[in-house]
């Protein structure tokens, strides 16, 4: 694969919130040469709550990020264990305290 297409790549993921600014720091050195080997496709996707698609704390957008269902799925899954002896809540709960809310990127 050329160097432009993986720039390309790891530009992508930075901008989709995939690669933290760290992350994409060292991929990018690697790619160039200048840093230890580090391959873009390895780095999967990483649980972050949402800026954008929230309601709450924005822990079932951050979810559906990762796994490619619709938020709304999150939600009604929450709710429903809620119901159920409030163990939706306890979860959703905890997710919004220890899991990190995504970065700012600037322009």
């Amino acid at each position: 694969m050329s160097i432009s297409i993986e720039l390309e790549r790891l530009a992508e993921l930075h901008r989709s919130g995939r690669l933290s600014d760290d992350e994409y720091a060292r991929a990018k050195a690697s790619v160039l040469g200048s840093g230890p080997a580090y391959s873009a496709s390895a780095a999967g996707p990483s649980l972050r709550r949402s800026r954008n698609d929230r309601w709450f704390g924005g822990v079932c957008g951050g979810i559906a990020r990762v796994t490619g269902l619709e938020s709304w799925v999150w939600r009604l899954a929450f709710v429903a264990l809620a119901v159920c002896a409030g163990t939706g809540l306890l979860a959703y709960l905890l997710l919004w305290i220890f899991v990190p809310e995504d970065e700012l990127i600037h322009a």
